[in-house]
């Protein structure tokens, strides 16, 4: 990539980071290039879709997932605190940015999705948190990291249409986790 087009396309990444967090994943693209300094086409040649905005966007967003599962397995004392603090994390993860758990949930099982990667990033940091709780023996039989993923999913997709907050959310997370445990 030659080097203007390369700065090009940070700065694209970069504004729409900040576009999306303001005004959610459904942001004007003609906005984003506008604010970026490009013209339309210049944003177009880059991200033929918007998903593929978004993947750039989420790229940097990967490490902090592996480092939330992390955080999560070194710090639980019980079955039911380990699967919260994930939980809470999950939902913080994919609520970055408005509609971003709508739009993650429906990727999560669409390997067409520009996202995919990204998705399968979180299922898999879920299933490490499973697999510790089956290890445990405290996690019900048929529970695995895709029903999990689209369940609180569609807890933060309600928390993030209704602008709910942490102290709304906390009380469905615990039915959630109550029920995935033995």
């Amino acid at each position: 990539m030659r080097a203007d087009a390369k700065r090009n396309y940070d700065r694209i990444v970069e504004v729409a980071r900040i576009v999306f967090r303001e005004q959610g994943y459904d942001a004007s693209l003609d906005e984003i290039a506008k604010r970026a300094g490009v013209g339309p086409g210049t944003l177009y040649r880059h991200f033929p879709r918007r998903d593929h905005l978004i993947d750039a966007v989420m790229q940097s967003w990967i490490d902090s997932v592996e480092d939330a599962a992390d955080q999560a397995l070194a710090l639980a004392d019980s079955p039911r605190d380990l699967l919260l603090d994930w939980l809470t994390r999950y939902v913080a993860l994919i609520s970055l940015h408005k509609g971003g758990p709508a739009k993650i949930t429906a990727a999560m099982d669409d390997p067409s999705s520009p996202i995919s990667h990204k998705c399968r990033t979180l299922r898999t940091a879920t299933d490490r948190v499973l697999e510790r709780l089956r290890e445990q023996g405290a996690l019900r039989d048929g529970v695995d990291a895709l029903r999990v993923t689209r369940l609180v999913g569609g807890v933060a997709t309600t928390a993030d249409t209704a602008d709910l907050g942490e102290d709304d959310v906390r009380p469905m997370l615990e039915v959630v986790a109550d029920g995935l445990l033995v």
